[in-house]
């Protein structure tokens, strides 16, 4: 079997714990990568450079825009956010299965350039459940979470897109059941065509 990894996109609602989510994969299981993004922004304390994310110049950014470096990109509040293509390619030749946490539009615009990437969509049981959690985290107002909510029901309507569906219930399971659904995408007919050749030469050979 192919030893490449595979290209992951995770998107969801926000308060649907993506990130929760992600990290609980990523402590469980250790052959997971998560896609760190390049930015325009400036550091926060506490972050550093190739850890949360690459710290990049507007004319550096501007540049791997140019010379075609970045998987998707896109602007947000005067700054930039992209996918850089050699970090990801780089972790994936090396055998690990790199998940990128992006939102709706960036997942459709990989799922156009990258026809083989996974793509999963996290979201809570119901949509009580996602208003609970978003007023249960405390850190918004309830304008604020007016807004998220009437943004999960645009985003709804690009769900159809995704390959996948993850309801995060209970964390633990939806853990388990998104790992499976990574490893059924590394069993898929079209991505061992090599392996299938190799077993039908070794068989007319018998």
């Amino acid at each position: 079997m192919s030893e490449q990894g595979i290209l992951i996109v995770v998107s969801g609602f926000s308060g649907a714990g993506k990130g929760t989510l992600i990290k609980a994969m990523l402590e469980k299981y250790h052959n997971y990568a998560l896609s760190i993004s390049a930015t325009t922004r400036m550091p926060r304390e506490g972050e550093k450079d190739g850890r949360e994310y690459f710290f990049v110049s507007r004319e550096k950014f501007e540049q791997m825009i140019e010379e075609e470096q970045l998987i998707e990109h896109a602007r947000y509040v005067n700054n930039y956010y992209g996918t850089p293509r050699q970090y990801v390619f780089q972790q994936m030749a090396d055998g690990r299965d790199v998940i990128l946490e992006i939102e709706i539009q960036g997942a459709l615009k990989i799922k156009e350039r990258f026809p083989e990437a996974l793509l999963l969509f996290v979201t809570p049981p119901s949509a009580d459940e996602l208003k609970r959690r978003l007023v249960g985290r405390g850190t918004e107002t309830m304008e604020v979470i007016r807004q998220r909510l009437h943004r999960a029901a645009e985003e709804a309507e690009g769900i159809t897109s995704y390959d996948y569906i993850l309801i995060n219930d209970k964390l633990e399971d939806c853990v388990e059941a998104m790992h499976q659904l990574i490893q059924a995408q590394h069993r898929r007919v079209s991505g061992n065509l090599d392996f299938i050749e190799q077993m039908k030469s070794e068989l007319s050979a018998v």
